[in-house]
């Protein structure tokens, strides 16, 4: 890192700082970005360990989302507390920290980088956005002591930085909100033509398995004929927490349309999502559902089961196929699961 000489910055330092906004801007994918703020600020400051930990609002506590240089690594799955450790404190108060080596520090003990040696000195930032703390830059063990300029000129860097994080997270909120259902919060139709096609892909690709369950609530009008569409409303969206719940963490949930639900399942065969989807029919007919008004209903469901490559590798064949076997489940009693 080059010095203010003059009253002036250095072209060098312009250039660093250029290179690094347009980066910044030319992209709205977070782990791009991270990577991005990683490698300039390796660039800029020689240390033993460089790392972003990002907040997880949810639990109000940082992550390590990347690391550069020693023990990287031994990072992956840590998190850290508010106030705990250096980045802690950071997070709680908003500040920056700068420890030299002259003076311990304890909070470089009491993190989840500190715990993996002894770090003498530190520097650590807070990225500060519009919306408020993003995450924090630990800097360990700086190979150079460094001066007020490198320290003011890694603070700017820091908040174009955080403003970039934001922008990015705002972008993938955007673009959940167009795939997702207002009412149930399961993605909705538009989104399954694109999982179907690139599972589909893969399917043609590998001979991976494909299975999908198309599922229709019975006699689901008689509820809102009864209690009215704002009590449907509630059910549907209880419905659909409830099938996401049943489902395994790879399979995806879709809101087809006014009581349809759809569950892809990748890498699942016929006989396998046919056991799958019975399992889930019973628990969701077992569900007890206990409305803000007070009311408990339950709901009763037909299921038509398609596979690939079994009945098809295009997408109009495995819904088609779904469908035609869900209808028939509705005109034959109502309430199964219906498979090849």
């Amino acid at each position: 890192m080059s010095h203010k000489t003059e009253g002036r910055i250095p072209l060098a330092d312009l250039l660093v700082f250029h290179q690094l906004t347009r980066s910044l801007t030319a992209s709205f994918d977070l782990d791009m970005i991270l990577r991005t703020i990683l490698e300039h600020m390796e660039r800029m400051v020689e240390a033993e360990l460089w790392t972003l930990l990002m907040l997880d609002d949810s639990r109000n506590e940082l992550y390590y989302a990347i690391a550069a240089g020693d023990a990287q690594d031994a990072l992956k799955g840590l998190r850290v507390k508010m106030g705990e450790g250096l980045a802690g404190w950071v997070l709680e108060h908003g500040e920056s920290v700068i420890v030299p080596p002259s003076e311990p520090d304890a909070r470089l003990q009491h993190s989840g980088a500190g715990g993996l040696r002894a770090f003498r000195s530190a520097i650590a930032l807070p990225l500060r956005g519009r919306k408020g703390i993003q995450g924090v830059i630990e800097i360990l063990n700086p190979r150079a002591e460094m001066s007020d300029y490198t320290i003011a000129f890694l603070h700017i860097l820091a908040d174009h930085a955080a403003i970039a994080i934001e922008n990015a997270n705002d972008v993938t909120r955007i673009q959940q909100l167009t795939i997702t259902d207002d009412t149930t919060g399961l993605y909705n139709v538009r989104h399954l033509y694109d999982a179907i096609e690139s599972q589909l892909r893969r399917c043609r690709k590998g001979k991976t398995p494909l299975s999908l369950a198309f599922l229709d609530l019975d006699r689901f009008k008689l509820v809102n004929d009864e209690h009215g569409h704002l009590v449907g409303s509630e059910l549907l969206s209880l419905t659909g927490q409830r099938l996401q719940e049943l489902s395994r963490k790879k399979d995806l949930c879709f809101r087809y349309g006014g009581d349809e639900f759809v569950i892809l399942m990748p890498e699942t065969d016929a006989a396998s999502a046919l056991e799958r989807v019975s399992g889930v029919h019973e628990a969701l007919m077992e569900t007890c559902f206990c409305l803000q008004s007070g009311l408990k209903l339950r709901v009763s469901a037909s299921i038509g089961l398609a596979s690939a490559p079994d009945d098809g590798l295009q997408m109009h064949a495995i819904i088609g196929t779904a469908d035609v076997r869900m209808y028939k489940v509705k005109s034959s009693g109502r309430g199964r699961v219906l498979g090849g």
